[in-house]
Formats: C-alpha cells, sequence, structure tokens
C-alpha cells in the first residue's frame, strides 16, 4: 500500500510536468494541470501528515514530527489508563456477566468432550512439573500445618459409623457382599488341600481317610451355604449380617470404646506421618505414580479429569438453582477482583509498551493501522485533485 500510494505521487508529478511542457500546444490541459497540481500537493501533505507520526521525514529533524517514537512512554501511560478507564470497571464486567448465564454457558462449553479433554490435557501435561518443582520437606511442613491438626480433631470412630451406615444405606452393599462371599467360595476350593493337611496335623489319632472325608464334607457344606446365601437375596444369613452391620454403624457412633479405640487410632497416625520420612515417601510415590501415569496414551489421571469436568457440567446444565448461586458467585467475584485487578493489568500495559522502546512502539502502530494509513495519502491524491480543479473552475468563473 505504501508503495502504490507514493506511485501515485510520483504519476501526480509526471503528469504534472507533462502538462507544463505540452499546455502551450493543448490550451485544455489546464484541466489536467489544475488537477495533477492540486494531487500533487494533497499526496505530499498527507505523505508529510502520516511520515510525521512515526518518524522524521527525509531525516530532517523537523519539530513536532516522529510524535509516537517521542510520545511511546505517555501512550503506554494512556493506553494504561484508557483500558483501566473504560474496560476493567466493576461496572462494565458486573453488566456483562449479569446479561447473560454465565453458568450455563460454562456448563454447555464444558459438556463438550473437546473442550473438556483439551483442559484435562493441560492440567495433566503442568502436573509433572508442578510436582517435581515442590520440595518433599515443604510439601511435609504444610501437610503437617493442614492435615495432622484436622486429624487429632478427627472422629474415626464416628466416621466410620457414617460411612458404614452409607455403604448400607439402601442395599448398596448387597454386591460386595456377593463377590466377598464367591471369593471365599473360590478360596475354599483352591486351597482344600491346605485345609485337609492342617486338619489332619491336628487330629494325628484318626485315619487320614477320615480326615479328608470330614474336610470334604465340610467344604462341601460351606460351599453348599456359601451359594445359597448368593442366590437368595432373602437369605437369613443376609439378614443377620445387615443386624450387625447396622449395630456395629450404632456401636461405632456411641460406645465409648470404640471411640477410644478410634483415637487411639489417629493418635498412632499422627504419630507415624510426623515423621518426615513418611511424608517423603509417600510424596515420592505420588509424584512417581503420576508422572508415569500422564505419560501412558490412556491416562487415568486425564481421563478422570475430563470426566469429573463433563459430569460437572451436565449436572450444572440441567440445574438452574446451582445455575443461579453460581451466577452470584461469580458476580461478587468479579465486584471483588476487577478493582483490585484494574491497577495490575493498566500498569502491565504500560510497562510492556514502554519495554517495547520507541521504535518497536511506532513499526507495531504503523504495522498494525499501517493499510489504513496508505488510504489517506491515496484519498488525498484524489481529494486534492478534485478540490484543485473546482478551484481552478472557480477562479476562472470568477476572472470572466
Amino acid at each position: 500500500m505504501r508503495t502504490t500510494a507514493t506511485c501515485l505521487l510520483a504519476v501526480m508529478l509526471v503528469l504534472l510536468l507533462a502538462c507544463a511542457a505540452c499546455q502551450a500546444a493543448y490550451p485544455w490541459l489546464h484541466w489536467v494541470r489544475a488537477f495533477a497540481e492540486a494531487g500533487t500537493v494533497g499526496a505530499i501533505a498527507d505523505w508529510y501528515a502520516v511520515v510525521v507520526l512515526f518518524r522524521h521525514p527525509l531525516g530532517l529533524r523537523i519539530p513536532h514530527t516522529a510524535i509516537i517514537p517521542r510520545s511511546h512512554e505517555r501512550i503506554g501511560e494512556g493506553l494504561g489508563n484508557f483500558v483501566q478507564e473504560h474496560f476493567l470497571t466493576p461496572e462494565v464486567a458486573i453488566g456483562k456477566l449479569r446479561a447473560c448465564n454465565t453458568a450455563k454457558a460454562i456448563a454447555a462449553w464444558l459438556a463438550n468432550s473437546d473442550n473438556s479433554q483439551s483442559i484435562a490435557e493441560s492440567v495433566s501435561d503442568t502436573l509433572p512439573g508442578l510436582l517435581k518443582e515442590l520440595d518433599a520437606r515443604k510439601v511435609a511442613r504444610f501437610l503437617e500445618r493442614v492435615l495432622v491438626p484436622q486429624l487429632r480433631t478427627l472422629d474415626a470412630s464416628s466416621l466410620a459409623g457414617n460411612v458404614l451406615k452409607i455403604v448400607t444405606q439402601n442395599n448398596r452393599h448387597q454386591p460386595l457382599l456377593d463377590r466377598a462371599l464367591r471369593a471365599l467360595k473360590q478360596w475354599l476350593l483352591v486351597n482344600e488341600g491346605v485345609l485337609k493337611a492342617r486338619f489332619s496335623a491336628a487330629s494325628r489319632y484318626t485315619p487320614a481317610r477320615l480326615d479328608s472325608y470330614i474336610v470334604d464334607k465340610f467344604v462341601e457344606g460351606i460351599v453348599a451355604l456359601l451359594h445359597e446365601v448368593v442366590a437368595n437375596p432373602q437369605h437369613e444369613l443376609r439378614r443377620q449380617f445387615d443386624g450387625a452391620i447396622r449395630d456395629l454403624a450404632v456401636k461405632l457412633k456411641t460406645s465409648g470404646r470404640y471411640q477410644r479405640v478410634g483415637r487411639t487410632l489417629m493418635r498412632d497416625c499422627v504419630r507415624h506421618l510426623k515423621n518426615e520420612g513418611c511424608y517423603r515417601v509417600l510424596w515420592n510415590q505420588l509424584r512417581t505414580r503420576v508422572t508415569a501415569d500422564v505419560d501412558r496414551e490412556r491416562s487415568f489421571v486425564r481421563h478422570a479429569i475430563a470426566g469429573a469436568l463433563i459430569s460437572l457440567s451436565e449436572a450444572l446444565k440441567d440445574d438452574a438453582t446451582v445455575q443461579l448461586k453460581l451466577n452470584a458467585w461469580l458476580l461478587n467475584l468479579a465486584q471483588t477482583l476487577v478493582p483490585r485487578a484494574q491497577h495490575q493489568v493498566a500498569a502491565l500495559i504500560t510497562e510492556v509498551v514502554k519495554s517495547w522502546g520507541a521504535g518497536e512502539v511506532s513499526r507495531k502502530i504503523e504495522a498494525e493501522i499501517g493499510r489504513d494509513l496508505q488510504y489517506i495519502r491515496i484519498n488525498g491524491t484524489f481529494v486534492g485533485g478534485t478540490v484543485g480543479v473546482l478551484l481552478h473552475a472557480a477562479v476562472l468563473l470568477v476572472a470572466r
């Protein structure tokens, strides 16, 4: 565009010289000359106006030229203040947040598996480096301040009782019980020989064949009983087991003996954790496992993070009450953070612009709006030429 505008100026100059040379032979060229003369003046004037913004024209240090390089620090401050006063204000941020359902928009964005996977990838990729930078001793001190006081006050007995109550609620524990019974049945069948050997060793005065018969019948009866319990959801042993679990859950929350056992367990746990070597081992194990998992193609960490984000989005997308609460929280957050951040952001913009240097600021701004600047030169050429023709006509009219 700069070349085009300069070539247009050169055309006006050539046209002006040609008209001056040939006007005596062709009197009508005075109209073309008026256009070329005024177009040349307009092109030169606009070239000067554009150039003085960014540099000294033709290297001449004319006053009030190279405006942007001389004023780049003031421009940086002005740009920072402009952003602070017109964009980073609580009114603008809160107005934008109130105008839309931000929580629903976030949920819709996260519901896209590609978006959730992208976040999971980013978080997972940063985890190994983050874990590597964290020192085990600092982690130990952090856990000492945060985790240990919580463990000291934790009622392990009541917690275990609540867990049992939750697990057994609505018969959630029945599939686990079925798996345990099947595992016990399989163990008896696999270890029948071991049982016979131990029975024979304990009963040295009975024939081996009798010992084998007794153990066979015992194992056969137990296996049959276990099969019967697994097959019958209403079996008496199931009801007895459920009753025992419910009684245990109540005792864990109310019995002083169980509570004393829970406090002892927590004291032992705290004593074990306060050993710095334990923290180091746990931290190193966590770091090693997470790093190894992230490097795998099918990473559990990536899958878990992406799955959690999608589940969160699905729950949030259909719950208007939660959306309302989250939107209110975002408004409060904006009211708190925007006033704190606006000065820092404005200062950052100012510092960045100042750090570029005068020449770099000039080049960046010129490159950003350069085409429009050259259009000013091109339009100035044609506008100047048109005005020159009109003025020439007015002069001829007045002269007559």
